[in-house]
């Protein structure tokens, strides 16, 4: 049950465009909360044995050709050393594909996690997937479900609202500052200037 719920997370990041069976959303399964937590183990494991066999295969690359299989430039490149030191460094990759589809028991599925879910999580130490918890229980038995999904793909963005501007550059608004205090300034002499002339006029 677990392989075949951690097969059918993995085949949701298929190209299932013209398929009959195509998943709502890429990367996201829905399933009981207790299923979803014992099938991330295994999920993670299994990316875990994908991500360390990309290094195994960027050295394999070196040694390859582009020959067509079965043409004279293939078969040249089969009876040289670069065949051996090729087959020397795909050797771990073949090895932790025949462990990923121990664990899954899908090609296809392995397929995926090799050649997409791997490279998109070359940089990331653990934590592949999350847990998200739904509020509406199954109907039928009142199940709690559960979401479980790759990270990365629908993860919340945290936008911060800019500070608004009032004005144009801050040159502008400091000459308006410097003409408000000198006019603010020639008033209150004015006005002072004034007082005196006041209080002879009342004498």
């Amino acid at each position: 049950m677990l392989r075949n719920l951690a097969s059918s997370l993995i085949l949701t990041e298929r190209d299932a465009e013209f398929d009959a069976n195509q998943p709502k959303v890429k990367g996201r399964v829905t399933t009981t909360l207790h299923k979803a937590k014992e099938v991330r183990p295994l999920v993670e494991k299994c990316i875990t044995i994908a991500r360390h066999s990309l290094k195994h295969q960027e050295n394999a690359e070196q040694f390859a050709t582009t020959a067509e299989r079965g043409s004279s430039e293939w078969k040249q490149w089969r009876s040289s050393d670069q065949w051996q030191k090729w087959c020397a460094a795909i050797a771990p990759t073949v090895a932790a594909r025949r462990r990923a589809l121990q664990l899954l028991g899908d090609k296809q599925a392995v397929k995926i996690l090799f050649d997409d879910i791997a490279p998109r999580f070359a940089d990331r130490d653990g934590g592949y997937t999350r847990v998200l918890r739904l509020a509406k229980p199954r109907l039928g038995d009142a199940g709690l479900q559960a979401i479980i999904e790759f990270v990365g793909v629908h993860d919340r963005e945290t936008v911060r609202s800019e500070k608004p501007s009032f004005g144009g550059d801050d040159e502008a608004e400091s000459e308006s500052s410097t003409e408000a205090v000198a006019e603010s300034a020639a008033s209150e002499d004015a006005a002072a200037s004034d007082e005196p002339e006041a209080d002879s006029k009342d004498e």
